[in-house]
């Protein structure tokens, strides 16, 4: 059996939202329990003294990256079926600066207010409506700004392709900065711990 799923047909569309239900669930339950529907828990790593998000966020781009590695390598996932979004430089760094930014004020991202909101937080439910808000805003000044949001096309492209690396050398440069990244975020949870 080859993977994706979807793409070869397996299911269709009716069990791939059954399936997005289901795991969208699943992933809302988790970052519940691990504390990540709380501003605070997610503000906390701003501060410095809690990294939790940085070190579970780091360790699932791992996991899935050594997963899709595997399972690509023994013949299980045709990675060449894997959907790319389309790279547009200069506004996708914008949009993260914006995303970021949020984050930082508003102490979540649009998945961990999922969260809140469904844990009865009224931060989480004003969040969640600025996320709509400005998901309103965003497509009425599409007409005005469609030449900045299609500005700097790179296509599909992924890193080894930009940097012109091998695969193997990207996934081993990745799980060296996550190393790396804990033992440096444990770090600095203990210095700024030893100062309080």
């Amino acid at each position: 059996m080859m993977t994706p799923l979807y793409k070869y047909g397996f299911f269709g569309d009716e069990m791939s939202l059954i399936v997005a239900v289901l795991l969208g669930i699943g992933f809302g339950f988790c970052l519940e329990r691990a504390g990540f529907g709380s501003a605070r828990k997610l503000a906390a790593q701003f501060y410095l003294y809690d990294m939790s998000v940085f070190k579970v966020m780091f360790t699932a781009i791992v996991t899935a990256l050594l997963g899709v590695t595997y399972l690509g390598w023994i013949g299980w996932l045709d990675l060449s079926q894997v959907y790319l979004v389309p790279t547009y430089l200069a506004p996708q760094i914008v949009g993260g600066l914006v995303l970021g930014v949020g984050f930082v004020v508003g102490g979540y991202c649009p998945g961990t207010s999922a969260a809140a909101v469904a844990t009865g937080r009224i931060d989480g439910m004003v969040y969640a409506l600025g996320i709509f808000a400005g998901t309103f805003v965003y497509a009425e000044a599409y007409p005005a700004i469609k030449g900045f949001v299609n500005a700097t096309p790179m296509g599909q492209v992924t890193l080894p392709q930009v940097f012109d690396i091998p695969w193997g050398v990207l996934v081993f440069a990745v799980v060296l900065m996550a190393v790396l990244g804990f033992w440096g975020a444990t770090r600095v949870e203990r210095w700024i711990g030893s100062r309080s």
